[in-house]
């Protein structure tokens, strides 16, 4: 595959306990292998980055890619999206060619767009605030298990490919993650084969703070297993876990991938720091706005850091945004997109919100255009270009 091309970026070393470690120090890390294998990568952004992420899953299915992941990795409304596909995949029914699933649309595309045309966040606020004993977390996790999941469990994932499931520890303040295998924070041990619902584990990858955050997550004496030299494994840790979103973390839900696959492909939906010409000298709004600028900073370091491993010969695959322009990767039958569509595309707020068709359509296709585009300028150079999956284009 050819890699992606783009801006020089910082060096690829990092700390060896930062957010993706260094591959030349693999052989210490206790759960590392051989980079072998491909991965998706999909980004948190609420309803935005779901949809966004459904046209490019359209378009990798079209292109025969769905069958070659062994791994997908998803944060906040990236984890939505995978969700349902994990639970759709048994039964996608692939063409004679086993590359391109026929149900597609029926088994993943249907029920997204039907959730997307739902209000959620609002509701499980108010639900959260003025009923005893609801939680507004529990509240978002019962409207995925009603809409989307039912009961099922982390158990019933895939074997293959793994989907990871990612939420930010408010305790540890690193990466925890939801998988068939097992629950695990390097710093606290892991839960092997656990059941927890699928929609618990979305709602906690989409807990959006402040409001949706945090979910909360108990468990039985000896439920965790160290996996050595963490040096958190012990009550309250192991016991009564707090969880924010994914994001807060890696919103690009990268570090899962990046460590076990060789080719990563990236699908990024999330949003966007406004800029603001007079800032607020308050305490309270000021502490706002140096947040968003910290998260926009780590948004942005995990964005160089794919760029400079795919130059770098550290990686092989590709990235794309919902804030990328087409013509940035040079490709000359590329679907039609006008950067003024696009961008107002990209501004759809970062929502559980009720979506009009309009919009979720071109949610779609801008996702789909955009993965076609990524697709065939670095990996699939010889595809043929895809076409959009509703009329109108991206607006």
């Amino acid at each position: 595959m050819a890699a992606h091309t783009g801006v020089r970026a910082a060096g690829a070393d990092v700390e060896p306990d930062g957010p993706v470690h260094d591959p030349r120090a693999a052989s210490r890390n206790p759960r590392s292998r051989p980079l072998d294998g491909v991965a998706l990568c999909l980004s948190g952004g609420g309803y935005r980055a779901m949809l966004f992420h459904v046209g490019a899953l359209k378009r990798l299915n079209e292109l025969g890619y769905l069958p070659r992941l062994s791994r997908v990795s998803s944060v906040s409304g990236g984890s939505i999206t995978a969700g349902v596909l994990a639970l759709a995949w048994p039964d996608l029914h692939y063409d004679p060619t086993h590359t391109t699933a026929a149900n597609f649309d029926e088994l993943v595309v249907a029920p997204l767009r039907s959730l997307a045309g739902r209000t959620i966040d609002v509701r499980a606020i108010v639900s959260g605030i003025v009923v005893p004993g609801q939680t507004i977390s529990h509240r978002i996790e019962s409207y995925y298990r009603k809409h989307l999941f039912g009961d099922r469990t982390l158990q019933d994932l895939p074997d293959e490919p793994r989907f990871v499931i990612n939420a930010t520890s408010l305790q540890s303040g690193d990466l925890f993650r939801f998988s068939k295998p097992y629950l695990w924070d390097y710093r606290v041990g892991e839960v092997p084969n656990p059941a927890i619902p699928i929609a618990t584990a979305v709602a906690a990858s989409s807990a959006f703070p402040p409001f949706l955050s945090p979910a909360t997550l108990t468990f039985p004496e000896g439920a965790f297993v160290s996996s050595g030299g963490n040096g958190l494994a012990h009550p309250p840790y192991t016991r009564r876990i707090a969880l924010s979103d994914g994001g807060v973390y890696d919103n690009l839900g990268l570090e899962a991938a990046w460590k076990a696959c060789k080719t990563v492909l990236v699908s990024d939906g999330g949003g966007h720091m406004a800029d603001k010409p007079h800032p607020a000298h308050d305490w309270l709004l000021q502490s706002f706005r140096v947040t968003s600028v910290i998260d926009n900073q780590v948004r942005s370091l995990r964005k160089h850091q794919v760029i400079d491993g795919y130059i770098s010969g550290a990686r092989e695959g590709t990235y794309w945004g919902i804030r990328g322009h087409v013509a940035d990767y040079n490709l000359p039958d590329a679907l039609p997109c006008p950067p003024e569509k696009t961008m107002a595309i990209a501004a759809v707020k970062t929502r559980l919100c009720r979506m009009s068709r309009e919009t979720q359509e071109r949610l779609v296709n801008w996702g789909y255009a955009i993965c076609d585009t990524a697709m065939r300028a670095h990996v699939e150079p010889d595809a043929a270009p895809g076409e959009f999956p509703y009329d109108g284009g991206v607006g």
